[in-house]
């Protein structure tokens, strides 16, 4: 009995032992996240395997259970990568695409060279590479950073243009990009960096202006040593720690914008220049308005003047105008030959007259007794209705009578020409010319 007891725990002794020995090393390596142990292991070899970077290995090892030298974890995952001022030399691998859950990446006040890697860590919240030997520009892969809050690339050999990679970096509150060899104006993108508080861009080659920093909400601004021009926009001005020497400023801060005008006539409403858009004007020198600016206010008061005076006149026009409408609906129908009032109109057929069908029978016709015809004064001035004393008399003839005495309008009839067309002579059977 008491062997059967001795042989059961020397098996268990073995088995721990074996445990102990074999297979618990086998359980660490399983302790880091497989793609972040890939990415270091594939950075320490670009770095040459320093001996600085105690406990790293390029073939196996595990980060996170080893302790490796500047690596933080949580759990499984590495969240922090800090190896600055070691002298590391080299470059930082082809993998750090893999440190999904790297959240710090600082290898600052080193010797690392060769352009930025393509791919960067996506999740950073801090990025500091400065004081290093890096050349070429930011990568593009810095635009999918959404977290990034602080960026320090300074001091390095980075050159051309920035680059137009901030547009999702919203929560971007600190960048340093000084001391590099970075031409072409500022970003537009850096107008959506609306929680940036700090910006270093001293010491580079930039040119153009800044308007486009004006929006955003700066505590220190350091611009001095570049090639910036034209004027500081006065919103930069109330920016505690705001530095600007070495440019080619002009003096002082930007003058106000000009009062708005209307444009003048015949000019489209999207070639207005509203407040704030547009060059800055330049004041004169003693600070009194400009030649321009006086201008401008007498052809505006000219302008207004005018304008005045014509809806006056067109007032009153209208006024007139209703006026005689309103008089001329009162006014009664004047009386003319017979029955027939004064307002009704003939028609084409009633003053087209019989055509004469030879003239023979034209010789037989009389004219036709004279008329009395009244003319009635419509207006006194009173503006009532009144009727002339004495009547007018006038000869009324029929077109077939006036072709009688001009033997049908010949030529030999006629007298002369005017604006109005030929005149005629008429004889008429009693002896009468016309």
């Amino acid at each position: 009995m008491a062997l059967k007891h001795f042989e059961l725990l020397l098996f268990v002794f073995v088995f721990v032992v074996k445990v102990l020995i074999f297979d618990f090393p086998v359980l660490v390596q399983c302790t880091t996240d497989a793609n972040d142990v890939q990415a270091l292991q594939a950075m320490y070899s670009s770095l040459n395997s320093p001996s600085k970077l105690t406990s790293w290995k390029s073939i196996d090892g595990d980060p996170c259970g080893e302790s490796w030298k500047g690596i933080t974890c949580e759990g499984s995952a590495v969240v922090s990568i800090q190896i600055s001022g070691l002298g590391l030399d080299g470059t930082m691998g082809y993998m750090l695409s893999n440190l999904m859950s790297l959240r710090t990446f600082d290898l600052s006040d080193n010797n690392i060279h060769d352009p930025l890697p393509y791919q960067l860590p996506p999740n950073l919240t801090s990025l500091n590479l400065a004081i290093n030997n890096l050349s070429g520009n930011l990568p593009y892969s810095i635009s999918t950073m959404v977290s990034l809050s602080y960026l320090n690339v300074s001091r390095n050999s980075l050159s051309q243009s920035i680059g137009d990679v901030f547009h999702n970096l919203s929560l971007l509150s600190t960048m340093d990009v000084s001391f590099n060899n970075f031409s072409g104006d500022i970003p537009s993108s850096f107008s959506s960096l609306s929680n940036l508080s700090t910006l270093n861009v001293q010491n580079n080659q930039l040119t153009g202006s800044l308007n486009v920093l004006t929006g955003l909400p700066l505590t220190t601004l350091n611009v001095a040593n570049n090639n910036l021009s034209g004027w500081i926009p006065q919103e930069l001005s109330s920016i505690p720690n705001f530095i600007y020497k070495g440019n080619s400023f002009d003096n002082g801060p930007a003058p106000p914008p000009p009062p708005y005008t209307s444009p003048p006539p015949g000019k489209s409403h999207r070639n207005r220049t509203h407040p704030g858009s547009g060059a800055p004007r330049t004041p004169s020198s003693d600070g009194q308005p400009s030649e321009s600016d006086k201008g401008i206010s007498v052809g505006a008061i000219v302008g207004v003047a005018l304008g005045s005076v014509v809806l006056v006149l067109i007032a009153l026009l209208a006024l007139v105008f209703c006026v005689k409408k309103y008089q001329g609906k009162e006014i009664d129908p004047l009386a003319s030959r017979g029955s027939r009032p004064a307002d009704t109109y003939y028609t084409g057929a009633e003053m087209q007259e019989p055509r004469v069908k030879n003239m023979a029978a034209v010789t037989d016709l009389k004219p036709p007794p004279a008329e009395k015809l009244v003319v009635e004064r419509l207006l006194g001035n009173s503006g009532s209705i009144k009727r002339m004393k004495s009547p007018i008399t006038a000869t009324s003839y029929s077109v077939a009578s006036l072709q009688t005495a001009t033997n049908s309008f010949s030529q030999e009839f006629i007298i002369g020409e005017g604006s109005l067309g030929r005149v005629y002579r008429g004889d008429f059977s009693h002896g009468k010319v016309t």
